[in-house]
């Protein structure tokens, strides 16, 4: 079969019920059988069979299937198809100027829009062309984009050579027709007149200035094309969600002839949970992405709050919001157990201390290993004056875990009595602090011999901590006496994750006053030298760098 008529058998077993996609696919499948009638557009098969088949010359680059011909699967013939196939009657340009790919990752997206790329690059008869890939880092636009591109260039000796291309380090260029194609990171200089831009991960820009500038840049070219490609994301409020959320009204609601969208993600009576739900949303799912490695993600994003954020957007490709839920409360709840801090005497033990505001809540913690287990205690201190008119305050002190000294700023006298009857009773290795909240502090403590040591509140230093404490509760590893003011700040712990899954402690009600974590915030810190001795018995190389950022 032609690739246009492997796009058609799509479209086809869609909206014949064959195959289980979203409704947004199958709406985008409807809009081609619908715009067949329309005498405004063309779907001129020829070109759409030259593009699929000019893609499938070229090699893989990476993988299993290094070296070997690309294949393109049904949905993608459509997608290509689509975009290169569908032109206006009038003058027999293309009709798409804009295309909008919504696809889970490692379905295959990022190699689709290379290859399509280089079609703009090399094989559409664009004198002058400029092609672009943008990305929102160096190492995005050069590791993801650029090197598999000049890759695919260079083992594809038959595409080099019929269309001349030079391969430079940092551009392919054709002398011929004077065209090129390079990587660009975020917003492009104004002189860019782009042929082809690819926006590649666009949930990651914080703004539409690239987007925007390549978009105004194509002003006199006939044909071109914008192409974004994409998984979800979390900032609802981004440029990349707004785009989505049109192209979604384009789909349901008509309009937007120049715009192609092709989204792939869960109904809204679909549960994220359900394994028929990665069928349906992932689209090359037993070819490009095993169907065994995404049950074995959802297994861990059902037992792990904190990575339900990161599968959901990238294996379902939903839509979240910025902050999810960072502990299995139910599993802490299960943590709970009768204990006391005598049980421990003279064990090692690493304590955190989180200062926050003179006017707020103060958090001791400590982490006392025992075998391959821990345990945790906490104590808190806060202005009489602050628990005037917060009832949480009242109700924690009244609970007897919220020590409430006179004022209205937190005697930190107390605090240093606490740390000293803490040092009379167990074997404390470190005691963390953050320099902004606790320098005076910190200083009074090491003339008293107290063995200080600075934890910055940064990613790199509470990632790493945070994950094991959340596996340790997971595991049945970590216990705790049950602290309701512990248990109440544990629920209040959101977690964002980075592009390479870091995670920091954040306020699930941020502009809330009364929505504190400083506990867990102490005890993060403390969980961090505890692990750091473990490993090394030393915790100053893990303080200036200890994690891959």
């Amino acid at each position: 079969m032609t690739g246009s008529e492997r796009a058609r058998q799509y479209v086809d077993d869609v909206l014949a019920g064959r195959l289980d996609v979203p409704e947004l696919v199958r709406l985008a499948c409807q809009r081609f059988i619908d715009d067949l009638t329309r005498p405004e557009f063309v779907f001129d098969a020829a070109k759409a069979d030259a593009a699929v088949g000019n893609i499938e010359q070229l090699p893989h680059v990476k993988g299993r299937w290094s070296g070997d011909h690309i294949k393109l699967e049904p949905w993608q013939c459509f997608w290509v198809a689509s975009i290169f196939g569908w032109t206006w009657a009038e003058t027999g340009y293309r009709r798409f100027r804009y295309a909008y790919a919504q696809i889970p990752r490692k379905n295959g997206k990022s190699l689709t829009a290379i290859a399509i790329a280089l079609q703009f690059f090399a094989a559409d008869d664009e004198q002058g062309a400029e092609v672009y890939l943008g990305a929102t880092s160096e190492a995005q636009a050069r590791d993801l984009l650029f090197l598999p591109t000049r890759r695919m260039v260079e083992t594809c000796p038959q595409f080099r050579k019929f269309y001349g291309i030079e391969v430079n380090a940092s551009t392919l260029v054709i002398g011929s027709s004077f065209s090129r194609l390079k990587s660009v990171i975020r917003k492009p200089d104004d002189g860019y007149n782009p042929h082809c831009a690819v926006v590649d991960e666009y949930h990651e820009h914080e703004t539409d200035a690239q987007w925007s500038t390549f978009d105004t840049g194509m002003g006199s070219r006939e044909q071109p094309l914008l192409l974004t490609v994409t998984t979800a994301g979390s900032n609802l409020g981004g440029p990349c969600k707004e785009y989505r959320d049109d192209c979604e009204r384009i789909l349901k609601s008509g309009g937007g002839d120049s715009t192609f969208a092709l989204i792939y993600e869960p109904d809204e009576t679909d549960a994220w949970d359900d394994p028929a739900t990665l069928r349906k949303v992932n689209p090359n799912i037993g070819v490009s992405v095993s169907e065994a490695y995404l049950l074995d993600q959802l297994d861990q994003a059902r037992r792990s709050a904190s990575k339900q954020n990161a599968f959901r957007t990238k294996h379902l490709n939903q839509w979240v919001g910025a902050k999810v839920a960072w502990m299995n409360m139910l599993a802490w709840q299960r943590q709970k157990r009768a204990m006391d801090p005598e049980q421990y005497r003279a064990r090692p033990a690493y304590l955190g201390i989180d200062l926050a505001s003179k006017k707020d809540v103060a958090a001791v913690a400590v982490i006392v290993p025992d075998g391959d287990a821990y345990a945790t205690f906490q104590w808190y201190y806060a202005p009489e004056a602050a628990a005037l008119d917060n009832e949480k305050y009242r109700e924690l002190a009244t609970a007897g875990v919220l020590a409430l000294t006179p004022g209205s700023a937190t005697d930190y006298g107390e605090i240093e009595a606490k740390l000293e009857e803490l040092a009379a009773l167990f074997d404390i290795r470190q005691v963390g602090f953050d320099q902004w909240q606790a320098q005076y502090l910190a200083q009074r403590l090491m003339e008293r011999g107290l063995p200080m040591t600075e934890f910055p509140h940064q990613v790199r230093t509470f990632s790493d901590p945070m994950k094991e404490i959340e596996a340790l509760v997971l595991d049945r590893r970590l216990w705790h006496d049950g602290n309701k003011a512990t248990t109440w700040m544990m629920g209040n712990v959101m977690g964002k994750a980075d592009a390479k899954e870091n995670i920091y402690p954040t306020r699930s009600r941020p502009h809330d006053p009364a929505c504190k974590i400083d506990g867990v915030v102490a005890m993060v810190m403390a969980m961090g030298l505890a692990m750091r001795a473990r490993e090394t018995g030393t915790i100053d190389d893990w303080l200036n760098n200890p994690v891959a950022m």
